[in-house]
């Protein structure tokens, strides 16, 4: 077949070896992180396109890998249901998914601290620049480095993010920390709460040993919160190193008087939230962001996941994203063999179609909910890739 260069050993970047390794593709990762990603992230609404590589192989079951819920609920002020709706969904974490993938790939194709500082295309050749000034050459460079790529910034350096104007404070705790009346009320459900300019939801995962038994989960919020551009930003994304983080701030970095005062907003969620959100040792902080191009291939050089499309996180399914970008491109190039400039066409018409729709579909939720109160209790979530609804599994 030939030889790709993957950039990027996060979800999207190790989809991308997987599938291209099992068309019989000569694979190499390189991951700019010189310690392990574990840890990373925190919860995920599982879509069968995310789930699909291990799934289809029999790698595990998604009953060992994630933890369903059978109800979405919306929360009044006083803790009280005020719309409860069965639903289907599957919800696990970063590090659970990401230790199932990277155990399917030969962790020598797989280089950490291997971060690249510059990618170019030549005649029917990608060749990438490492920091430490090594060229790796192959057929074909796929960009899977998330949303601050450095392979988008080299190929359309105007496609950079834009901030959306506010951020996901993020959390989990683990469900014996919880008192029984609060793991009762969030243990079966997607729970959300409606606030002007604002909403919190939470859901149960795995935890960090990738145990689903009830009981001894985490319970993952994300609570999304305004914050203006300009001095509000610039602190908030001021870690207690004193530098000014671009895109996140990790647990632990958050300083503390920011911690402090979202704990304070916190004793007036309902309760089982703000105990959930009380009780998390080391809340972080993601900036919410969008990003769009007009182009995935230029040459023998493609990007998908985040790095194409930076989707806000309401529909979902930015980890499918990722994933259905990948077992795509796999699928193009093994139905074109011999033509990898015909593959890449039509796996990029396909893919920017897809990017967009969705794209404008969760910005539009993200402004629904944040600036506009038109979100209304009760309504369905729009969880979906390709329509709102394919996330679920099975039905409810």
């Amino acid at each position: 077949m030939g030889r790709t260069v993957v950039v990027g050993g996060s979800l999207g970047g190790l989809n991308a070896a997987l599938w291209l390794q099992d068309i019989g593709w000569d694979v190499e990762v390189l991951e700019r992180s010189a310690s392990p990603l574990e840890g990373r992230g925190a919860g995920i609404v599982l879509h069968p396109a995310t789930a699909r590589y291990i799934v289809d192989n029999d790698i595990a079951d998604l009953s060992q890998i994630s933890a369903p819920v059978d109800w979405l609920r919306y929360l009044g002020n006083d803790g009280t249901v005020l719309s409860q709706t069965a639903c289907s969904y599957r919800f696990t974490s970063w590090t659970t998914l990401y230790r199932a993938l990277l155990g399917c790939l030969d962790r020598s194709r797989y280089r950490m601290g291997a971060e690249v500082a510059a990618v170019e295309t030549e005649g029917e050749a990608a060749i990438v620049t490492t920091v430490s000034g090594e060229r790796i050459g192959g057929d074909l460079v796929v960009g899977a480095d998330g949303v601050a790529s450095t392979v988008r910034s080299h190929l359309l350096p105007d496609a950079g993010p834009r901030y959306a104007g506010y951020v996901a404070w993020r959390g989990t705790v683990g469900e014996e920390q919880l008192t029984p009346e609060t793991f009762r009320a969030l243990r079966e459900a997607i729970t959300y709460h409606l606030m002007p300019a604002s909403h919190i939801l939470g859901y149960p995962i795995p935890n960090t040993a990738g145990t689903v038994t009830p009981g001894r989960r985490q319970f993952n919020w994300a609570w999304y919160r305004n914050v203006g551009v300009g001095a509000p930003l610039d602190d908030l994304m001021t870690g207690v190193d004193g530098r000014r983080h671009p895109m996140s701030l990790p647990p632990g970095m958050v300083q503390h008087h920011h911690v402090d005062e979202l704990r304070a907003a916190a004793k007036h969620l309902p309760g089982p939230l703000a105990e959930s959100v009380l009780e998390t040792a080391e809340p972080f902080v993601q900036l919410i962001v969008d990003v769009g191009v007009s182009r995935m291939v230029v040459g023998r050089v493609c990007i998908l996941g985040d790095a194409a499309f930076a989707l806000r996180p309401h529909a979902a399914v930015g980890t499918a994203k990722a994933a259905e970008d990948a077992w795509q491109l796999a699928r193009a190039l093994e139905s074109n063999v011999g033509d990898l400039d015909g593959a890449l066409a039509d796996w990029e018409a396909r893919q920017l179609r897809l990017g967009r729709q969705v794209a404008a579909r969760t910005c539009a939720a993200g402004n629904r909910s944040q600036f506009e109160g038109t979100w209304e209790v009760g309504e369905p979530l729009p969880f979906g890739l390709y329509e709102v609804g394919d996330s679920a599994f099975g039905a409810p």
